[in-house]
């Protein structure tokens, strides 16, 4: 890396606004929502091949659970003061 490179990046993530356990938790609610979000549209594209739209549909229900517990999780760390 050059000087300059070094000088513009050197005190990136000196700043935190949360620890990173908290950040990973959001991240990945996030990364599921957006997935989630799709899954109606990949069902209906789907259209006319069953084993397909059933892999679809279970992959919903499982990001359904996924961001449910992730959601369980953040409240617990919210209500015990850890966020």
């Amino acid at each position: 890396m050059t000087m300059v490179a070094e000088h513009q990046m050197e005190h990136i993530g000196e700043t935190k606004g949360c620890a990173d356990h908290d950040h990973d938790m959001i991240h990945e609610l996030s990364k599921r929502l957006d997935a989630l979000w799709r899954c109606d549209q990949y069902i209906a594209n789907a259209e006319g091949h069953a084993d397909l739209r059933r892999f679809w549909k279970d992959i919903k229900t499982q990001e359904e659970a996924n961001i449910s517990r992730i959601k369980e999780i953040l409240a617990q760390h919210i209500q015990n003061g850890c966020f």
